[in-house]
């Protein structure tokens, strides 16, 4: 065990946990409306917790078990983490610490979908489905890729397998994939055209998750070392400069650059610079950064107003569109193989879709899918949460 990289990763492991908790919620939050301010809490909350619980169960397992041989999956010789003490070691690192770090990852990935589907969903569809993506979807693509399976070196690709260093597959395309299909199958909102009641709130929380974002890049690196401390820099780099670009994008196009418009532009250049934090410079960093900010507004209007989906809070457009641009650009700067990149991304991208269809499918036939008309008018905090936030009508 190194002990630096022992501490170095116990920070990472809080910072990563901060991201969602509160950073994620308090971004959703302030995005919906105010009578739905709860309810997005809510479903970022008791996913946290949910997710926590799955992957103490089974889903490390899954993820990182040696117990398969196939490439597929990791097996269930980690059950309950059955074996594994305080003594026992994953690289220089506890793996009780590893496992931890894990899983917060397993936590934002499915809450980050979340942002689809607000203002018009049952409380009871979040959890039964998120929990059986969680496990079906998201734990099996981690083994395949940071697990040792098929994606990874020696697997389908050869010698070289698929670069991903902190999570554009793993994460940003999953859950952007994932968000697009609910919305698809959920419909338009009653009212999509409502402002974001607290724009304030939505950039304490973009401000939350850009501090926790150290963690989850520079806690990737699994040393306290200087691959660390230099995804840590091309984070931050790639983050400011998509944040300065969609704005300016913005003024271009409207005569005004809007806070929402430029955290999100934050959130952008963090989801592009994930995948490739651990192989670029600050220099692929400004251009990843300069490109994610107009690249992903422009999906944002793509999805919005062209074909029409409600993608509420634009999860595929700014996840899954930076995370998937983010891991072509790897390619692109010569520190990947294009085909195991492109190939990933399809694997991945085909494998998500399928199990996301059937899983929507199947939860529900058993819990309803979409609130009722008049609790979506009236908002979900009271009528689902028997609370509300604001005493007002907006």
């Amino acid at each position: 065990m190194n002990a630096a990289d022992t501490a170095w990763i116990i920070t990472a492991t809080a910072l990563v946990l901060f991201m969602t908790l509160p950073g994620l919620a308090l971004f959703y939050g302030g995005l919906v409306r105010a009578r739905n301010v709860l309810s997005a809490f809510m479903h970022v909350y008791a996913i946290a917790c949910l997710m926590s619980i799955l992957w103490f169960v089974v889903g490390y397992s899954i993820a990182f078990g040696g117990g398969g041989d196939s490439g597929i999956w990791g097996g269930l010789d980690k059950l309950l983490l059955l074996g594994i003490t305080a003594d026992s070691l994953s690289g220089t690192l506890p793996e009780i610490l590893f496992f931890a770090f894990q899983m917060t990852f397993a936590i934002i990935t499915p809450a980050l979908i979340v942002g689809a589907y607000v203002e018009r969903i049952g409380f009871g569809f979040v959890l039964l489905f998120s929990g059986l993506w969680m496990l079906l979807s998201y734990a099996p693509v981690v083994h395949w890729i940071w697990g040792g399976g098929f994606l990874s070196d020696g697997g389908i690709f050869g010698e070289m397998g698929v670069r991903d260093f902190a999570g554009g597959i793993v994460v940003h395309e999953t859950a952007g994939l994932a968000a697009l299909i609910l919305a698809v199958f959920l419909g338009q909102r009653k009212n999509h055209t409502t402002p974001p009641h607290n724009p304030g709130l939505v950039m304490i929380g973009a401000a939350m998750l850009w501090v926790g974002w150290f963690g989850f890049n520079g806690g990737s690196q699994l040393a306290a070392d200087g691959g660390a401390a230099m995804a840590l820099t091309v984070t931050h780099i790639s983050a400011a400069t998509a944040s300065l670009t969609w704005a300016l994008w913005e003024r271009l196009k409207f005569g005004k650059s809007s806070l929402v418009g430029i955290v999100t532009g934050t959130i952008a250049g963090l989801a592009s610079i994930t995948p490739a934090s651990g192989f670029v410079g600050p220099i692929e960093a400004l251009v990843i950064g300069a490109v994610a900010g107009i690249l992903c507004q422009e999906a944002v209007n793509f999805i919005r107003n062209k074909i029409a989906i409600d993608d509420t809070l634009d999860v595929f457009a700014v996840h899954g569109v930076g995370g998937i641009f983010g891991t072509i650009m790897i390619a692109v700067f010569g520190a990947g193989s294009w085909v195991a990149q492109l190939g990933s991304l399809v694997i991945v991208g085909a494998y998500t879709t399928v199990v996301t269809i059937v899983l929507i499918v199947v939860v529900r036939a058993i819990t309803p899918l979409r609130v009722d008309p008049e609790i979506e008018t009236n908002g979900l905090d009271l009528a689902v949460h028997g609370e509300r936030a604001y005493d007002i009508t907006s």
